[in-house]
């Protein structure tokens, strides 16, 4: 069954965007940044690859929002 996982960035000129990850077991990940052409499909070596890069990517540059502190709770649709 997949399972998508959805959180909303504020923003501060517009409306807040949702990230959406859908995960299907045993195959692949898709990720999804606001609507429109920001999709791709990531297999489990590059969501664990990209995980790591942004996370100290955003070390490096800010402490986390208190936004971000928050239980994400996976929907089947």
């Amino acid at each position: 069954m997949r399972r998508f996982y959805r959180l909303r960035a504020p923003d501060v000129d517009h409306t807040s965007v949702a990230v959406t990850v859908r995960v299907t077991p045993g195959a692949d990940l898709y990720l999804a940044v606001g609507s429109g052409s920001r999709r791709m499909y990531l297999t489990v070596a590059q969501a664990w690859a990209l995980w790591r890069c942004l996370s100290e990517a955003l070390d490096a540059i800010s402490p986390p929002p208190e936004w971000i502190r928050v239980r994400i709770t996976p929907t089947d649709h």
